[in-house]
């Protein structure tokens, strides 16, 4: 398998591109908060194996101060002592609604997610989750690679 780019990705469909990038962009700015956005970003992207979304969002919760040592137990959150109860209900939910349609474990993660957020923060955490999930796909099937040089304000 070769692990060479297929086509440069901003290259192409720039309309699709830009709404992709609103998108995200949207999402960060919403009532959830940065940090917690980039958290459930870097999970979804640990779990789907996105080498690319997952350099970019760790080193954006690093630049946000967080601890690299609580970053790199995100695979093992459920373990991890430093995660608040909404973080882990984001992070649940997070990781049920990626293992759609596979696995739906929706139901055990529903009551901790209504404790600790309004509809409309459970919205805006399904558009997070759809979001980075289109990333991941867009980025492991073109085989697009983790930059040696982050681009510029990335």
């Amino acid at each position: 398998m070769s692990h060479a780019a297929r086509i440069n990705l901003f290259s192409h469909a720039p309309a699709n591109l830009k709404a992709m990038i609103n998108l995200s962009h949207t999402n960060k700015k919403g009532a959830l908060g940065e940090r917690l956005v980039e958290l459930v970003q870097l999970r979804v992207s640990l779990v789907n194996g996105c080498g690319v979304c997952i350099d970019m969002h760790w080193r954006e919760l690093v630049k946000q101060g967080l601890d690299p040592r609580h970053l790199n137990a995100i695979g093992a959150w459920r373990e991890a002592p430093w995660f608040s109860e909404r973080e882990r209900a984001a992070l649940a939910w997070a990781d049920a609604v990626n293992a759609l349609p596979h696995r739906d474990d929706t139901d055990a993660a529903w009551p901790a997610l209504r404790e600790h957020f309004t509809d409309a923060e459970i919205a805006e955490l399904g558009y997070t989750i759809a979001a980075i999930r289109g990333w991941n796909a867009i980025n492991l099937s073109l085989r697009n690679q983790i930059p040696e040089q982050p681009a510029p304000g990335m």
